[in-house]
């Protein structure tokens, strides 16, 4: 059997590929490993076919620690600090105050549950794949959720589902929300809230991890990070060891709730996202995580989705290389109908990421929020149909459009199938229905006062 995203001789080839993205020097380390025969192409799924021969493992053990141990890749332009970040920050939020409705909270979560569901049997099938898979069984462009029936034997060999999500994600199979890591997530954070309250720490974050979530359940910087801390560190040392994910988009996915219990103040939700980030993320990494609270933040109480957009990009440090990949993608799908020259141009300017990187999957969401138009049907399916990381971005969207339009106002088709139920690995939570977790959030949400305006550090 192969772990995937722990064995060094895997991750040393993410490594080098995540230090050049960052601008440091990792050419000799490349060539020593490419040298003793090292494998410098990243395996796509975690783990390379065959185990390494010992002394192949033990030399990218060695390499890794070199890595860790060059000059950071933070500067003023990408602090790595909360202090940093928040310096940026405007000094006052102009977002309505007062208390989150239950109807949007209760939307919020059900619009990430349909979305993450839409995105699920396609996970891992190459944007192309996707087209294809819907030219075959008549549902190009993405309207409806996506089916086996009809899917001609050659189309299904040449882009398998994901195994994992197929029986229970396809749309002759789905009855309730099945479990994906993009729900337990936002149920442990709900969890960490309820235990600890506002001041919770990053190391509650990760003692929460511990007691509460499954180590299968978690990939990429997660997995890494579960590891550091069987080994004994803490954060933010679990998001610096062998860590070349610490920019990939999984802090993006777990942040959501931290924007729903604090209605109109971007800034409190980021700061509250910036904790949990740091258990397993650095700079681009934790952009996208507190980006994604700031979105969800003002989606419960904005009256559109240009003003989610604004408050998103108000909290991110704007000439960081993840602030101007959402504005630009923002851009490119604002005021058009050709989704497909849009994601073109993305590609273009994305491609060439992992597709489980930050910076490509949030440009996607940017655009497709911007495209969609707080519509969740068009939104979601745009998100999905872009490809990538597809039941993340689906979450992400869906959770934005589902508060902007409430819970009443969501079209049966997407919500029906969810059957008020969630499945989840997460103890005390499985089969939970999402008005009951709109219920719980809502008791957790901390307005500002009616009528007092919101500013940076606190309350005028």
């Amino acid at each position: 059997m192969r772990i995937t995203w722990v064995q060094p001789e895997d991750l040393l080839p993410h490594e080098i590929a995540a230090s050049r993205d960052e601008g440091r020097d990792v050419d000799a380390i490349a060539r020593e490993w490419s040298v003793a025969g090292g494998e410098l192409t990243p395996p796509v799924s975690g783990a390379s076919p065959t185990p390494a021969p010992a002394r192949l493992r033990a030399l990218a053990a060695r390499l890794l620690d070199e890595v860790d141990a060059l000059p950071g890749a933070g500067g003023p332009d990408e602090p790595e600090d909360l202090a940093g970040v928040r310096a940026t920050w405007p000094a006052a939020w102009s977002l309505p105050t007062g208390p989150a409705a239950y109807d949007r909270l209760h939307g919020a979560w059900l619009g990430r549950a349909a979305g993450c569901l839409l995105g699920k049997p396609v996970e891992k099938i190459p944007r192309h794949g996707i087209r294809e898979i819907l030219v075959a069984t008549g549902r190009w462009p993405l309207r409806d959720w996506f089916t086996a029936r009809g899917l001609p034997a050659d189309v299904a060999a040449r882009w398998p589902w994901n195994r994992r999500s197929a029986p229970t994600s396809l749309a002759e199979n789905i009855d309730g929300m099945p479990e994906d890591d993009d729900l337990n997530f936002a149920l442990l954070a709900l969890r960490v809230l309820e235990t600890h309250g506002r001041d919770f720490t990053s190391a509650d974050v990760a003692q929460a991890w511990l007691d509460w979530l499954p180590g299968g359940r978690v990939f990429t910087a997660e997995r890494v990070a579960y590891r550091n801390l069987l080994l004994g560190l803490a954060p933010p040392d679990t998001a610096r060891r062998h860590n070349p994910f610490r920019e990939w988009i999984g802090a993006q996915i777990r942040t959501d709730v931290y924007g729903w219990v604090n209605p109109g103040r971007p800034d409190l939700a980021a700061e509250l996202a910036w904790r949990d980030a740091t258990v397993s993320h650095v700079r681009a990494g934790a952009y996208g995580a507190i980006w994604v609270a700031a979105l969800a933040a003002a989606a419960t109480v904005a009256g559109d989705v240009d003003e989610v957009l604004d408050a998103g990009e108000a909290v991110l440090p704007p000439r960081s290389r993840f602030a101007a990949a959402v504005r630009e993608a923002r851009a490119l799908g604002s005021g058009v109908d050709d989704w497909e020259t849009v994601v073109d141009e993305l590609y273009a300017r994305h491609g060439h990421l992992h597709w489980v990187h930050v910076r490509n999957n949030a440009a996607l969401v940017a655009a497709a929020l911007a495209y969609g138009r707080g519509d969740l049907e068009r939104s979601i399916c745009a998100v999905v149909s872009g490809g990538w990381d597809t039941d993340s971005t689906g979450a992400t969207v869906g959770a934005v459009t589902g508060a902007l339009t409430g819970a009443s106002g969501l079209p049966e088709r997407w919500v029906g199938p969810l059957r008020d139920r969630l499945a989840s690995s997460i103890a005390g939570f499985d089969g939970i229905g999402f008005g009951e977790l709109a219920a719980r959030t809502l008791a957790l949400a901390d307005p500002a006062p009616s009528g007092v305006a919101a500013t940076r550090g606190g309350l005028a």
